[in-house]
This record gives structure tokens, C-alpha cells and sequence, in this order.
């Protein structure tokens, strides 16, 4: 058995041909796609970058995992504790040490572990291929590493690869080389100068005005990467510049796929293509970032073609990335962990069959402290800190006829928002009762100051409201976090 398995940061489905985008961005994904199983409605159960991959290599959810953010006490993955063995539980329970059990070997290309300090990442690989940029490589280094493994081992049976690309990730940073082949293409319709306008007012980093997070700068190197939108020349720029991104990174794909076609094993190969988040794109009025719990952030592209799995499907029902782990134990003939919180969707891959899920809830707690619940043709977003974005505490939004979270209707059905929370509890409720420890380390974050990218910004973002007309903002964010303000102002 041959598996490869393509991890695109920063990817979101609907920036691919194959979801149904205008451009061309993905021809050789798309490619993959019409020979294989395409899931619709499928989300990573933590956002974004380190908590949603130690969920996948885990097989765990971030509550039960321990990692749900990136600094602070929820970045530490939990340890065995005093049930420990000679070796920790991830040398059985990891996603990469799965194939191991079965007599494989295991190759990772990617810099990510050493990004986040996150070495669990490693647990279960053979080979580990670090390029040394902390995630700023752009697919023309990655892909020389890559194709020379496969020209020393392709021929090879029984062997993994894990293979991370990161151009979709801000900055953009696709070469000027490449050109912009979308620059006579069409923007998406829904932001209309009208939309942009309220973005413009919005308040929150990664806005129209703060792309850099807190502020406008703007990085010679990265020229496809504005500072800030404020116009509809900007907005061209933004979209472009993420659309160059992913066309850039399949290309370099493609030349995979050619490189594995050519040691003639590509038609007897399971090819897995996904991501770790998705990314927000004026959606709840946040440019190039996933900071948040809601449908962009968290929804993923998950595709899987290979012998014996069904060709050209859409599958429809709701998903987790997390639920990889018992799918491809099951395909594979082998055992899943006990404590594994996935659950398998090899009858969709095998007989195409509905395995599909009655409701999701996805967490974020790097940016903004929210947990979501995904059910029907809604989301409900409920914010426990809000990354000064000024969001409300509940939002609810119809994704069939508001598809980009325009119209928060939580006051307008409250019975939705209630049937939600029901969902939420009876989640929480499962997740409190299966694990060792008793603390939800969402809570744990909010405890230590809040998500990370927001912890000690608040004052600095308030005077830069104020000198950019937003008075209003830094008004009402002081208000919601008067304890944030009080600790600059007594130091």
C-alpha cells in the first residue's frame, strides 16, 4: 500500500475548481477530484494551524488533546501523566504511527514541528524532512526534497508521505516570476464596493485596514500581499494574491503527480488532499487569517482517491478531519485507538454510502475564544472573548442563502441558538466525561489573559483606532475589556 498525503495551509475549498470556483486555480487537484471521493461539508475540529494538526496526528480533539491555541498552557500537549509507558501513548495512538503498525514506512516533508515547538507533530515518522524556514517555504523548495524521495522510493510498496505546502498562507508569496494569471478574471461577486465599505469601518485585527494583523505594513519580499484594503484595486490584490498562491502550489503538485506517474505508480496510490483551515476572505470582515470558528476558518478540502475507492462521488455529510484516523485504519484492515474521538467514513469511500455526522462543534482559541456549532444549513458562532473584533455573543448564519455570513440571524431564531447550545452541551458533556483531566482548556486560555494573537495588544490597537477614525471601536472594545486596559494603564 502506497498513500500520499498533500497538507495545503491555509486552503479553502471553495478557492478550488473542483468546489466550484470561477478561476482556475487547481487544475491538478481537480484532476484527482474527478477520480475520486470529494467531501463537501468536511471541518477541522480546531482552529487553526497547531491545534487542528495536533488533532489530526492525535486522533483527538483539542478539549481532550490539550491544544487549542497557540501560546500558553492550551499549546502544550498533554502528557500521559503517571499512566506513562516505556513509550508515551502516541507511539500506538499518532496518525503517522498507524502505518508503521502496518509495515510501512513514514516520511514527513515539512517544517511544522519545529514552527510551534510542536515535536508531537514528529511522533511516528521514519523520516522527517525539515526545510528550516518555520513555514515561509514556497513550493520550489519543498518540491525538490519531495521528488527526490519519490524517485529513490515510489518503486517501493508500503510507505506514507506527508507532504506540506504553505503557499495560501499570508503573506503571499508566489514568485513576480509566475505572473498573475487571474488578473483579468472576475472578483467574487458578494463584496460589492458597498460590502468593502463596511469592512472598511470594521473593527479587528486582520481587517481591511490592519491585513498585518494590528497594523498596515506591508514587506518588500511579499509584494503580492497588501497592507490594507481600501479600494477595489486592494481587494484585487488581496484575492489575487491568495489565488496566485494555491495555482503557484498545484503546479509544483502536478509535477508530483507526474514524477509518481512516471515510476508508474500514481494509478496504484491513495492520494489524500486537505488542509489545516481554511481562510477568511472578507468573510465577517477579516482578510487572509483564520481567527475564528466559523465556516471559512474551519471548513477544509478533504479529497481521497485510490484502488478500490469510489470514483467521481461528492459526499455530503458532515465531517471531521480527525475522523481520518479510524477511516483509513478501516480501509487498511487494522484496529483503531481506543481513545481516538473520530469516527470512520470507509462505507463512503468504499460503497458510497451516507456516514455522515448530525452535527459538528469547532473550536478556536488562538485569535478569538469561540466554539461553533455546524448542523442543518446553519452555523452557530458562540464568542467567549472576542480578539477585539467586537463580534456579539451569539451569531447565527443560514450558509443555503447567506453562504458568506452577511446576516446574523440569532435574534431573529432564538430556537435555532437554543437547539445549537443543546448541541454544544451535549458535546462538551461527552468530551468532560472521556477524558483524564477535568479542566476544558478553553477556559484555561481565558484564564491566562485570552487567545494569544490577542493577549497584550489591546492598548496599542486602541490608540491606533482612535488616530484612524474609529473612536467608536476603541471606545467599546475598552468597555468589553476594561481589565485588559486597567493592567496597561497601572504598569
Amino acid at each position: 500500500m502506497r498513500v500520499l498525503l498533500l497538507d495545503l495551509d491555509a486552503t479553502r475549498p471553495d478557492h478550488l475548481g473542483c468546489y466550484g470556483y470561477h478561476r482556475n486555480t487547481s487544475p491538478n487537484i481537480d484532476r484527482i477530484a474527478a477520480g475520486g471521493v470529494r467531501f463537501n461539508h468536511y471541518y477541522t475540529s480546531d482552529a487553526p494551524c497547531f491545534p487542528s494538526r495536533t488533532a489530526l496526528m492525535t486522533g483527538r480533539f483539542g478539549i481532550h488533546n490539550g491544544v487549542v491555541g497557540h501560546g500558553g498552557t492550551g499549546a502544550d500537549v498533554r502528557h500521559d501523566g503517571a499512566n506513562r509507558s516505556f513509550r508515551s501513548s502516541l507511539d500506538k495512538e499518532s496518525f503517522p504511527s498507524m502505518f508503521r503498525r502496518a509495515g510501512m514506512r513514514t516520511a514527513l516533508v515539512s517544517p511544522f514541528g519545529e514552527r510551534h515547538s510542536a515535536f508531537t507533530f514528529y511522533a511516528g515518522f521514519n523520516e522527517i524532512y525539515n526545510q528550516g524556514g518555520g513555514g515561509a517555504e514556497s513550493a520550489e523548495e519543498v518540491n525538490p526534497i519531495v521528488l527526490d524521495w519519490i524517485d529513490r522510493n515510489a518503486a517501493d510498496d508500503n510507505w506514507m508521505l506527508y507532504v506540506n505546502y504553505w503557499d495560501p498562507h499570508t503573506p503571499y508569496r508566489a514568485p513576480e516570476s509566475f505572473g498573475n494569471p487571474f488578473q483579468n478574471d472576475p472578483l467574487p461577486e458578494w463584496i460589492t464596493e458597498e460590502v468593502l465599505e463596511q469592512h472598511i469601518r470594521h473593527v479587528g485585527p486582520h481587517g481591511a485596514n490592519e491585513i498585518n494583523m494590528y497594523d498596515n505594513a506591508t514587506f518588500p519580499q511579499f509584494p503580492r500581499h497588501p497592507g490594507e484594503i481600501k479600494s477595489m484595486a486592494d481587494l484585487r490584490k488581496m484575492i489575487d494574491g491568495y489565488d496566485c498562491g494555491i495555482r503557484h502550489m498545484d503546479e509544483h503538485i502536478g509535477a508530483l503527480f507526474q514524477a509518481l506517474e512516471n515510476k508508474g505508480v500514481l494509478d496504484d496510490l491513495y492520494i489524500i488532499i486537505t488542509a489545516d483551515h481554511g481562510e477568511n476572505m472578507g468573510e465577517l470582515g477579516l482578510y487572509g487569517e483564520h481567527g475564528t470558528a466559523d465556516h471559512f476558518t474551519c471548513r477544509i478540502p478533504m479529497i481521497i482517491k485510490g484502488p478500490g475507492l469510489q470514483e467521481g462521488l461528492t459526499d455530503d455529510g458532515l465531517h471531521y478531519h480527525l475522523d481520518l484516523l479510524p477511516t483509513m485504519a478501516e480501509v487498511m484492515g487494522t484496529k483503531p485507538a481506543a481513545r481516538w474521538d473520530g469516527r470512520s467514513y470507509a462505507r463512503t469511500l468504499l460503497k458510497g454510502e451516507d456516514t455522515g455526522r448530525d452535527f459538528l462543534v469547532v473550536s478556536q482559541c488562538a485569535h478569538v475564544c469561540q466554539r461553533s456549532v455546524r448542523f442543518g444549513d446553519w452555523i452557530y458562532i458562540r464568542t467567549y472573548h472576542d480578539g477585539y473584533h467586537l463580534f456579539e455573543k451569539e451569531m447565527l448564519f443560514n450558509l443555503v442563502d447567506d453562504y458568506h455570513q452577511q446576516h446574523n440571524l440569532a435574534n431573529e431564531r432564538p430556537e435555532l441558538c437554543r437547539e445549537a447550545v443543546y448541541y454544544l452541551n451535549e458535546w462538551h458533556d461527552e468530551m468532560m466525561s472521556t477524558m483524564e483531566h477535568d479542566i476544558d482548556p478553553l477556559w484555561t486560555v481565558m484564564k491566562e489573559g485570552g487567545p494569544y494573537h490577542a493577549k497584550g495588544h489591546l492598548p496599542q490597537y486602541v490608540e491606533r483606532l482612535k488616530a484612524t477614525g474609529r473612536s467608536e471601536g476603541a471606545e467599546e472594545l475598552i468597555k468589553r475589556h476594561p481589565r485588559e486596559m486597567a493592567g496597561h494603564q497601572q504598569s
